[in-house]
């Protein structure tokens, strides 16, 4: 535990809120099977090109389109993600929509919601962050587009972020605590 002024400091909090994966199968997909086999499932070809396939657990939205691609949204973990998929996988091949594909996973996208516990003074963050954006009257928060890992963060004054563009959740926390050493060796963020 770290000590300021005799107090202790709090780690900064950070939560995953969505896991973005792209899928790719080796066959096309008779979205139309799907309607009649799975009839929790929504398509409206008129409307979206792709089905919706929702899973109660783990609790994620399936985009699924005819190609064989698919987009795997909602997922709180990689984990959960790739679990996703292995479940509507394996349905599809039990009512014989899918034979045996060859299925390739990637992940797109991790968003993550945190809390530095902390006040930041944004305006000077603005002037002493490198690759930063801060326009009050256009939006509330600082924009930081840190280099390595390529992040964006989006900071609050109150000491809450948003991190997204990650491609792995261990991404998530190196940007975290690059970004709060960042912060506190240049004097940005009180406690």
């Amino acid at each position: 535990m770290v000590f300021l002024l005799g107090l202790p400091l709090m780690e900064p909090e950070v939560k995953i809120e969505n896991v973005v994966a792209s899928v790719t199968l080796d066959q096309k997909i008779d979205l139309k099977k799907i309607l009649e086999k799975f009839p929790h499932t929504e398509y409206d070809p008129k409307r979206f090109p792709g089905l919706i396939y929702k899973l109660k657990e783990p609790k994620t939205a399936i985009l699924v389109f005819s190609s064989g691609k698919m987009v795997v949204t909602g997922a709180k973990a990689e984990r959960e993600a790739y679990e996703a998929v292995k479940t509507i996988v394996k349905s599809l091949m039990s009512k014989k929509i899918l034979a045996e594909p060859r299925v390739e996973v990637k992940i797109q996208n991790v968003v993550a919601s945190g809390n530095l516990f902390g006040e930041i003074d944004l305006e000077e963050a603005a002037m002493k962050l490198d690759f930063s954006m801060y326009e009050p009257e256009e939006f509330p928060g600082l924009i930081y587009q840190m280099r390595e890992p390529k992040v964006v963060i989006l900071l609050f004054a109150s000491g809450k972020i948003v991190c997204t563009g990650a491609r792995k959740e261990s991404e998530v926390f190196v940007a975290v605590d690059i970004l709060r050493s960042e912060l506190k060796e240049k004097e940005l963020i009180i406690y």
